[in-house]
């Protein structure tokens, strides 16, 4: 779960993390009286939305202006201006694709007179099971590509679970920073906070991009980004009330409101597995034989009718799917069950594009007597190469 600038940085100061005061603006009639709190000369203006590049993109709607997401107000009136043309516009960055995302939430902060941009990160490395730490001299800018073209800027190293943070990791990262003098006490403090603030909360991803040295020699975070750890959630009440569903895509809201595993794809052919692995696979046959997976979707061990019904609800809402692929192995439930369950969907959903169901496991042969002599446009599968090729054929004609 990915939550907002301005609620990573409430969470940055309870940790006591040097943050810019600033306040989160809902409605345009309150963008004035929240900048007039501040005490400026200068105000920032952000964009509160779940991607990155906010000051590289623009708005869809030409009455909220030429400039992107991120502004500099030089005065009360400009920052309120600034915040009304944004609030309710949709803003596309490098990360939210052609479709953009809608502003609903506005955070206007002190501005800060900054005389270096630095980036500083902490994640899950996969590849250890351990806490990593990610820094570079080269803040501001994509780590992706300061990783492609200057390599040599990136430092990274783990932290041993056993042993845990030290103060040397704290210095490490300092050195690879470039600090000197009281930064680097500074720093060897920010990382033990942050670091803190990662373990506690459960998170798998936190960023700070820029971590800026102040013209004043201090250090502060100028923006935040934390991802959480959907599965400790119930551990977290106060992070998962700060959820915000306006940013997540409606199907995929939906489908964890049933304990479906869904993410939307940009492809033409809906998928409905039971198995993560499974699941992979099948989106690799279908592109094997030339098309492309609309969905990656994980129904779970247990693919009930009420399960198998919401799946399908979630694949046609999705305009771009042209055909389903169902690939069940049917080793808990037996396969009759589940295309009894299948067909049951099909009637209540309705379907008006092409279905193709591959059944492997327990009663195997039953499963697909009963979607053979069903009646509906539904067509059974031998194997998995079968089950892809007949349903690309059916989607490309």
């Amino acid at each position: 779960m990915n939550i907002h600038e301005y609620q990573a940085k409430a969470l940055l100061r309870q940790y006591g993390v040097p943050v810019s005061d600033g306040r989160v603006v809902l409605r345009a009639e309150e963008a004035k009286t929240a900048a007039g709190e501040l005490d400026g000369p200068l105000w920032v203006v952000k964009a509160q939305i779940h991607a990155g590049g906010r000051g590289k993109g623009h708005f869809v709607e030409p009455e909220a202006g030429e400039k992107g997401g991120v502004r500099l107000a030089r005065s009360v009136e400009e920052a309120d201006q600034f915040a009304r043309q944004m609030l309710g516009r949709t803003l596309v960055t490098i990360q939210t694709g052609p479709a953009g995302k809608q502003v609903n939430r506005i955070y206007i902060e002190d501005g800060s007179d900054i005389a270096r941009e630095l980036y500083l990160a902490i994640l899950i490395d996969r590849q250890s099971s351990r806490i990593s730490f990610v820094a570079s001299t080269e803040g501001g800018m994509s780590i992706e590509d300061v990783a492609h073209d200057t390599p040599e800027k990136i430092v990274s190293f783990s932290v041993d679970p056993a042993s845990g943070l030290s103060d040397f990791h704290g210095r490490r990262v300092a050195f690879a920073l470039g600090l000197e003098g009281a930064q680097v006490k500074q720093c060897v403090a920010l990382v033990k906070n942050l670091y803190r603030l990662f373990v506690e909360k459960d998170m798998d991803m936190l960023e700070i991009n820029p971590l800026v040295v102040m013209t004043d020699g201090n250090l502060k975070c100028l923006d935040a980004k934390m991802g959480f750890d959907g599965n400790a959630l119930y551990r977290h009440a106060d992070i998962a009330a700060l959820r915000d569903e306006s940013e997540e895509d409606p199907k995929e809201l939906a489908a964890s409101k049933f304990d479906l595993n869904y993410i939307a794809l940009d492809g033409e052919i809906g998928c409905m597995v039971n198995g993560a692995g499974l699941a992979m696979a099948t989106m690799d046959i279908i592109k094997l034989y030339g098309a492309e997976p609309a969905n990656f979707l994980d129904v779970g061990g247990g693919a009930t009718k009420e399960k198998v019904t919401e799946a399908f609800k979630i694949i046609t809402s999705d305009p771009n799917v042209k055909g389903i692929l169902v690939n069940i192995f049917g080793g808990i439930m037996r396969c009759d069950i589940i295309a009894e369950g299948v067909l049951a969907a099909v009637k209540e959903v309705g379907l008006k594009v092409p279905l193709v169901v591959r059944l492997e496991g327990t009663n195997v042969d039953l499963g697909k007597k009963i979607i053979n002599e069903s009646g509906l446009n539904v067509i059974a599968a031998d194997n998995l190469s079968d089950a892809a090729q007949k349903i690309v054929k059916a989607v490309k004609g």
